[in-house]
């Protein structure tokens, strides 16, 4: 098979690690491993954006900048010969975070990026509007880094499934009762004429992006060959293997010429990851494609990754079932191994779906990588979706409505426009099925409760969905009928407040920080003031000493009053009312975070505040008293 050489971007260091272990990878880990990437020649390393800058102050109490930098210095990223390109990972206008931001947050934080080693921004958008992505292209291009133009992928919802009837003519009514399907919106062509959009725009590198692992092989080599076809950059495929299609798709992809394919290093590879580059590569041998890769410096990154994932473990669903250790270019494989590579291949020339999947399957528990997800596989949903949506309902003590949420997704799904499930809207709809969910155990009417985000994604602040919301949804949602799309001119740059316990110290000390404060402010203020707490501490303790008066600690008063307390598990991210203020029902005293999804808590009492019993960026439990209302 004649080809140009297939170009591997590692994912190891960033959605490797956020896949299988949420982002919990510390910086002096990553200093470690750095050195045996030096020489391992990649064509791309995606190392910072996603969920790096909010998970490591979040998490980690580490800086994002100083990961990238990092990265930068040992990769000679801004030279013009790097060890490797750096990339990133943009939401287009939500960059790194949940919600829409201006272009001038924008090219504040695209252009800091690059000045600290970028090289590569893959830009995206949940809902796959060109209109959102447009400005991220052009500014990466003028600001001298490579725009990387992805496509989400997604499948037309399944109908919403209701609960089956038992006996006879319950199975009958349903044979019966079914409504027509809808018309197939997210076809071959849906994704090659978003690709070509992005080609005009400037994007110099295509991806088709499978953030759940959804593209079945059939769809990778029909989809693959078109792009190939339409666009003349470069085509880049990423995709998971949670529901078992990952590996046999990207063998669909090589075979209908990608030019660069998304993987891991063996040990962070398979289950909800992208496939392992070891198995990739035996895949290439024996079709006589050469990777552009160092094997032997990859086996040495292998060897350092064990350890790490080991330091990992309470992040790590199969640290007790691991894959076995293997290594290509030394471990002999059974021929009977070699026969499944060989078949699989063959399979997939021909068309043959099932017993491709059925090889690379058997491939999969030869060395112990985890069996499909059918659970997703079965609901067509992400991975992290599914997991966030178990722990929502794990701390609200109903994990018996995980079904019910479940099926309620294609619901939501069609309800709020037919959009793509890919972060942030998977954590919206999952969120929102979650409280319907909630809503019809407690007998209300759907969408009682609503998450600001939702409400948000509805009224049309995240952008154009591929189908148009219906005015009467949109009203019943947001009290207006009417599209409003996101307003920039209402955008208000987030105050840097001046710490008078501080010794007068301004919460974000530079641009960069105070570019997180903008980007991510619930997280970033947390982070920020415990640095210049750090700071002042340090000062202090040049300074001669003071005499401390022992502090005399107060019982606080038992609550007496009504109270309002916490729905569910969550973050204090807002204080609406103070002690004293009179209150009416309805009035939007808290918002909290809850699975990143923030929400407002509304009055069900009208009186006086007595007291807030709860500070601001408190993590708080399900029904923890907020506040306290005079008797």
């Amino acid at each position: 098979m004649t080809r140009p050489k297939l170009k591997i971007r590692d994912l190891t260091l960033r959605d490797g690690q956020q896949s299988l272990f949420a982002t919990r990878m510390n910086q002096e880990t990553i200093n470690k491993l750095l050195p045996f990437y030096e020489d391992a020649n990649f064509y791309i390393m995606e190392v910072w954006g996603g969920a790096v800058p909010d998970s490591v102050m979040r998490y980690l109490d580490e800086s994002p900048w100083n990961r990238l930098r990092t990265f930068s210095k040992a990769m000679d990223s801004k030279s013009e010969h790097p060890k490797a390109l750096l990339s990133a990972l943009s939401r287009g206008r939500n960059l790194f975070g949940y919600v829409p931001y201006p272009d001038s947050v924008l090219e504040g934080f695209y252009k800091e990026a690059i000045a600290n080693g970028l090289n590569v921004m893959r830009i995206f958008d949940a809902l796959n509007d060109i209109d959102n992505v447009k400005e991220s292209i052009k500014l990466i291009n003028r600001l001298g880094g490579i725009a990387d133009g992805a496509v989400c992928y997604t499948v037309d919802p399944k109908q919403e499934a209701p609960a089956e009837e038992g006996g006879f003519f319950g199975k009958l009514k349903s044979m019966f009762s079914g409504k027509p399907a809808p018309e197939k919106i997210f076809t071959d062509e849906y994704f090659v004429d978003k690709a070509r959009q992005m080609e005009a725009l400037g994007a110099k590198i295509i991806t088709l992006k499978d953030m759940a692992g959804l593209v079945n092989p059939s769809r990778a080599a029909s989809i693959i060959s078109a792009l190939k076809r339409e666009v003349k950059v470069p085509v880049d495929f990423h995709t998971h293997c949670t529901p078992g299609y990952g590996l046999a798709s990207s063998l669909m992809a090589i075979i209908n010429g990608v030019d660069i394919l998304d993987t891991n290093i063996w040990w962070f590879g398979g289950g909800s990851a992208a496939p392992a580059i070891e198995l990739i590569w035996i895949f290439c041998q024996r079709m006589g494609v050469e990777v552009e890769v160092n094997m032997e410096a990859v086996g040495r990154i292998r060897n350092e990754l064990l350890d790490a994932r080991k330091n990992l473990a309470q992040f790590d669903l199969h640290k007790d079932d691991m894959q076995r250790p293997f290594d290509p270019l030394k471990d002999q494989l059974p021929p009977e191994i070699l026969a499944l590579f060989d078949s699989a291949i063959d399979f997939a020339k021909a068309g043959d779906e099932i017993a491709l999947l059925d090889a690379c399957h058997k491939i999969e528990v030869y060395f112990g990588f985890p069996k499909p997800n059918e659970l997703v596989k079965t609901a067509e949903v992400p991975g992290g979706m599914y997991s966030n949506m178990v722990a929502q309902l794990r701390d609200l003590k109903s994990e018996d409505l995980l079904e019910d949420a479940m099926r309620l997704i294609p619901m939501v799904r069609r309800d709020a426009g037919l959009i793509p499930l890919v972060t942030p809207t998977s954590q919206i709809v999952g969120n929102q099925a979650v409280l319907v969910a909630l809503d019809r155990k407690n007998g209300k009417p759907d969408y009682t409760n609503k998450s600001n985000q939702f409400i948000s994604l509805v009224k049309g602040e995240y952008g154009h969905t591929p189908v148009a919301i219906d005015p009467a949804f949109r009203e019943k949602i947001t009290g207006s009928p009417e599209e409003c799309p996101y307003d920039v001119s209402k955008y208000s740059k987030p105050e840097n407040p001046t710490l008078p316990e501080l010794g007068g110290k301004q919460l974000a000390s530079n641009n960069e920080e105070y570019l997180l404060l903008e980007l991510l402010p619930a997280v970033a203020k947390g982070f920020l003031r415990r640095r210049r707490e750090e700071e002042f501490k340090a000062e202090e303790a040049t300074k001669a000493p003071v005499e401390i008066k022992e502090e005399t600690i107060v019982e606080s008063d038992p609550i007496t009053g009504p109270v309002i307390s916490a729905p569910m598990c969550g973050r204090i991210v807002d204080i609406k009312v103070k002690k004293g203020q009179k209150v009416k029902k309805g009035d939007t005293v808290l918002v909290y975070e809850a699975m990143k999804m923030e929400n407002d808590i509304e009055s069900d009492i009208e009186g006086i505040v007595k007291r807030v019993l709860v500070n601001l960026d408190e993590q708080v439990g399900n029904d923890v008293p907020l506040i306290e209302f005079e008797d």
